[in-house]
């Protein structure tokens, strides 16, 4: 059953003609957030809410903030968005994949309120995009994978197969093989991106399979769970730094601050200067950051894991790198060639070595 959970909304009654007039004469601000799962889920979303707190804070009473969590990726969605904009928000964040066309309808609707869609790539003259370059993340976290597992088989909980997530396997595998050529992958799909009780189970089904080294794109800590009960299996964090678990079974995490971004974006709106964009920033600019390296971890690893991770954010080394094959042995980058961005913005291929197939 879907909740409904609006927080500080009781006197929100205002029309979408009163939205513009707020934020024409210098009003409260009302921001609004949609939410794939609980706040609590520990990943994803804890990090959104996290990050709205944040912006609250930072504004010091000048903007409120509301959100609606566990909305389905459906046509829930649209009735969810459209009642945030109905009850007055002037900036609205839509926080998974699948809410973009939904975004988009939305958004026709209420041309006076702002949008911004997280992780997808339709834009409209009220709807900016905005996303982190995981990716670069998982390169950090593959590379310590490679070095640290002992039975070479690692497993990756993937959520849904979008160019998001197939991203973050190519990369994560690119520099665990990188380390340690005997690694192998062994991908689960859930084809959802929060559901406590099947990521555990992916994750006791990896390990009972002999992944040592298990990585999650999904946003609850079960599989971090799992992994502690199993012993002797290693886990990072996702999205958020799941430090309750350090410094076993996860040994280091990518953490996902969106509170920069948020201030950023309402103070846009605040000053009357908000503009439709795409935002697309990794570890250089602090979206995407790397938890604390656990002395789990030997010292020689986590000094090249930092190197590694401070050649990133110098844009010194780009995590997709050639030489490159795709998975049917097909060249993709030459020697020292570089992914553009409109590759990996649209990537729904393996790379050569991984034995899993891409879902349709």
């Amino acid at each position: 059953m879907l909740r409904r959970t609006l927080l500080t909304t009781a006197a929100l009654a205002m029309t979408l003609g009163g939205a513009a007039f707020a934020e024409s004469h210098g009003e409260e601000i009302t921001a609004g957030f949609i939410y794939i799962g609980p706040p609590g889920d520990g990943g994803w979303t804890y990090e959104h809410d996290q990050a709205r707190q944040k912006m609250e804070a930072h504004f010091e009473g000048k903007v409120k903030t509301v959100y609606q969590e566990n909305v389905p990726e459906s046509a829930d969605a649209e009735r969810a968005i459209t009642q945030m904009a109905l009850s007055g928000a002037n900036i609205i964040f839509t926080t998974s994949f699948g809410y973009m066309d939904p975004t988009l309808a939305v958004a026709e609707k209420f041309p006076d309120v702002k949008f911004e869609h997280a992780t997808g790539y339709k834009r409209a003259d009220n709807v900016s995009t905005y996303s982190a370059r995981f990716y670069e993340g998982r390169a950090v976290q593959g590379h310590i994978a490679g070095k640290m597992t002992k039975t070479n088989k690692i497993g990756y909980i993937a959520s849904v197969p979008i160019p998001e997530v197939i991203r973050g396997i190519n990369s994560a595998y690119i520099h665990a093989k990188k380390v340690n050529p005997d690694v192998e992958f062994s991908i689960i799909w859930l084809y959802t991106w929060f559901d406590p009780a099947k990521e555990a189970d992916a994750a006791r089904a990896l390990i009972e399979n002999g992944a040592d080294v298990v990585l999650q794109h999904t946003d609850s800590t079960a599989p971090q769970a799992a992994a502690k009960e199993a012993g002797n299996v290693i886990t990072f964090g996702q999205a958020s730094d799941m430090s309750d678990y350090a410094p076993m079974p996860r040994v280091s995490s990518i953490i996902d601050n969106w509170a920069p971004y948020y201030i950023e974006r309402v103070q846009a709106v605040i000053d009357g200067t908000w503009e439709s964009t795409d935002t697309w920033d990794g570890i250089s600019t602090g979206m995407v950051e790397i938890g604390e390296i656990s002395d789990a971890v030997p010292a020689d690893v986590k000094a090249e894991a930092l190197a590694l991770k401070d050649a990133i954010a110098a844009g010194e080394y780009h995590p997709f790198t050639g030489p490159l094959n795709k998975q049917d042995g097909s060249p993709w980058l030459a020697e020292g060639e570089v992914a553009d961005d409109g590759t990996l913005a649209g990537m729904n291929f393996y790379v050569e070595g991984i034995t899993a197939e891409v879902p349709n």
